[in-house]
């Protein structure tokens, strides 16, 4: 995605549903960026938890100026 690296992930819950988090990482010259970004949401498949985590993931890195938490 661009200069970022964006890595899904997800967390299984103590339920049997999983939450979904991504990490992005931009290095530049002598810098490096990372964050981590977990949701609350829980899903009823890893599958569904990966595909939100890539989806907010490409937003992230997609928007010009993203919002600052």
């Amino acid at each position: 995605m661009g200069p970022y690296v964006v890595s899904p992930a997800t967390h299984p819950t103590d339920c049997g549903r999983f939450r979904a988090s991504f990490s992005v990482h931009r290095s530049l010259g002598n810098g490096s960026y990372c964050r981590v970004f977990r949701f609350d949401k829980a899903f009823a498949s890893r599958e569904a938890a990966r595909l939100f985590a890539i989806t907010q993931g490409w937003l992230q890195t997609s928007m010009q100026h993203p919002p600052q938490c």
